[in-house]
């Protein structure tokens, strides 16, 4: 059995907003090793299109995500939270290798086991392109 990850479900208001302040550290960490264990081995997602499966299709997913995605940097704020779930808003911005700027936005809906890993990730995302000089990030 694996360590708990604090804080753990049921989640209150301070705990739901540490849960969400630890994922916007590890993401901007743009580690994916690090980032995946915050999740079930199990772990469902749903990013834009693709359906991924598991810590080990999660690493990868964020492996490609980071080789492409470059100078990656995130936002998330909480928008709800009831018992072992949350709904959380981010931002991001990043360039791609042409030098283009992006900001992504979107929202998460999350799911969490009662050792306070994430068994589920549904993300819906949309890319906005920008100039380096809009950038807010």
């Amino acid at each position: 059995m694996e360590n708990k990850r604090y804080p753990l479900p049921p989640f209150n208001e301070e705990s739901a907003l540490q849960k969400v302040q630890a994922a916007e550290d590890a993401w901007n960490t743009k580690d994916p090793e690090k980032v995946c264990m915050a999740y079930t081995p199990d772990t469902e997602w749903r990013n834009r299109t693709e359906f991924i499966n598991g810590r080990g299709e999660v690493k990868e997913f964020l492996t490609r995500k980071w080789q492409k995605e470059l100078n990656y940097k995130l936002k998330k704020e909480l928008w709800g939270f009831r018992n072992n779930r949350m709904a959380v808003r981010f931002e991001y911005e990043w360039h791609d290798h042409d030098g283009q700027w992006f900001r992504s936005y979107g929202n998460e809906l999350w799911e969490f086991d009662e050792n306070g890993y994430m068994a589920k990730r549904y993300a819906s995302i949309n890319d906005l392109p920008i100039k380096d000089s809009e950038r807010k990030l």
